[in-house]
């Protein structure tokens, strides 16, 4: 097994946690190569150049580490099963999964539970795990610092969020998928494959699949004034579709374009900004062990 994991996502818990997952896999037959990231891209540099060797890759840490580790395995153009113990912030992905928030019992899965195949993205050249997103509230999880992040939770997010309400942006954007187009103007986008976001659960729609080869869609119009942005923010808190004021629809495949660099975020980490972006759905693109 090579087991990465960030000693500094969450509250550091994994700390004090290490010895019983450790114990846990090694119960289980696992020798293991344990590497503590260092700095931000090592998990994916680590991962992508492993030896085809291990059995299992398994990561600990947020949505980054993640991010990072998925993109890792992808890059390395030979495929092995995954495992994932979050210990981030939010863990939006894990939640998605049914992982437990408890570290030993994820561990527990990892060795005792079964495969399940789920999709991936493909974002230009890169690799997001369960969200690609511009606008509205995406650059606060970058922008927040890891002990905010940890002493507030999901308030963090909220907090710096609101000090931006008053500098909202527009982003005129053409999007194009399975043969329509539309053009308007955005405060914020999220293309998804998840049940949760930032904590949030059933805001990427209903009867979301994580392996059904598609993404959930979210397209949020720039609103004309404070009550109509209000309105919005409410549809989204109340799990509401309001088709008025956002375009909600489930792709494989689409290209987004517009005249000025738009700032995305992948996976709550920053993507690079561009004129041009085409995302696609990898069909059950990684394997991850679940309960």
């Amino acid at each position: 097994m090579l087991f990465i994991y960030n000693p500094k996502a969450g509250k550091a818990q994994i700390k004090s946690k290490l010895a019983g997952i450790l114990d846990v896999f090694a119960r289980a037959g696992y020798e293991m190569t344990v590497v503590p990231t260092q700095k931000r891209d090592d998990a994916r540099r680590i991962v992508a150049s492993r030896s085809p060797e291990y059995d299992l890759v398994v990561c600990s840490g947020g949505d980054g580490t993640l991010d990072e580790t998925v993109t890792g395995m992808m890059q390395s153009f030979f495929r092995t099963p995954f495992g994932y113990i979050p210990a981030g912030s939010t863990n939006d992905f894990g939640s998605s999964l049914g992982l437990p928030k408890n570290m030993l019992k994820a561990a527990e899965i990892i060795v005792q539970g079964k495969t399940f195949s789920c999709d991936v993205g493909s974002f230009n050249e890169d690799i997001f795990v369960y969200i690609a997103a511009f606008g509205l509230f995406t650059n606060v999880s970058y922008e927040t610092k890891q002990d905010m992040k940890n002493l507030l939770g999901y308030m963090a997010y909220l907090l710096e969020g609101m000090k931006s309400l008053s500098s909202v942006r527009s982003f005129p954007m053409q999007v194009s998928w399975e043969g329509k187009t539309i053009k308007d103007d955005f405060i914020f986008g999220m293309v998804t494959n998840s049940v949760s976001v930032g904590g949030f659960k059933n805001i990427t729609g209903k009867n979301v699949k994580l392996d059904d080869g598609v993404f959930e869609v979210t397209l949020i119009k720039t609103p004309r004034n404070p009550i109509e942005l209000n309105n919005i923010m409410r549809s989204l808190l109340n799990r509401d579709i309001d088709t008025n004021s956002m375009y909600c629809f489930r792709t494989a495949e689409l290209t987004l374009t517009s005249q000025e660099a738009v700032a995305w975020t992948l996976d709550g980490e920053y993507g690079g900004s561009h004129t041009s972006v085409t995302i696609r759905n990898v069909h059950q693109g990684i394997d991850i062990r679940v309960k």
